[in-house]
């Protein structure tokens, strides 16, 4: 169907995002899809993980496999297969403050039921789905560099 690309600038540095690219619970605050994991054994997503998610879109719960190609080096490249196929793809690559964050997605569907949904995606996507998933993934970061501050009593002499 279709090809959605999103980039962004965050203040982390590659790693750090790819910490918010591979951790189910932190993934789940972004996505833009909502969804969650069917086998909770995973702490953080890595290369060769094999995992089922379900999820929800157009008003139907779906399931999916997850296969990670690449999790490392700023890098995540993963497909989703279920009654449609994403390939995604997010590379995070460091920039003067921080790092530039490019995000593309490939959807496809097979059959009947398959590209409608994949239609249903393509039009999430063209809303800007993707654009505000990595606008969560910034804000994400610089709540993690923020030291929070804190209300210092004051006292009376």
């Amino acid at each position: 169907m279709g090809i959605w690309r999103a980039q962004t600038l965050v203040a982390g540095e590659p790693d750090e995002v790819l910490q918010m690219l591979t951790e189910p619970d932190i993934i789940a605050r972004w996505a833009p899809i909502d969804f969650e994991l069917v086998d909770r054994r995973y702490q953080r997503l890595q290369a060769g993980d094999h995992v089922q998610v379900r999820g929800f879109l157009a008003g139907r719960c779906l399931e999916f496999v997850v296969d990670v190609a690449q999790a490392s080096g700023g890098r995540l490249s993963l497909t989703a297969t279920g009654p449609i196929a994403l390939d995604v793809k997010y590379v995070a690559r460091r920039a003067v403050r921080g790092s530039q964050v490019e995000a593309v997605v490939s959807v496809s569907g097979r059959g009947l039921i398959g590209r409608m949904l994949a239609q249903a995606t393509d039009a999430l996507l063209a809303a800007g789905a993707l654009s505000a998933a990595i606008g969560r993934i910034a804000r994400e970061l610089e709540a993690a560099a923020t030291p929070s501050s804190r209300l210092e009593p004051a006292f009376a002499a």
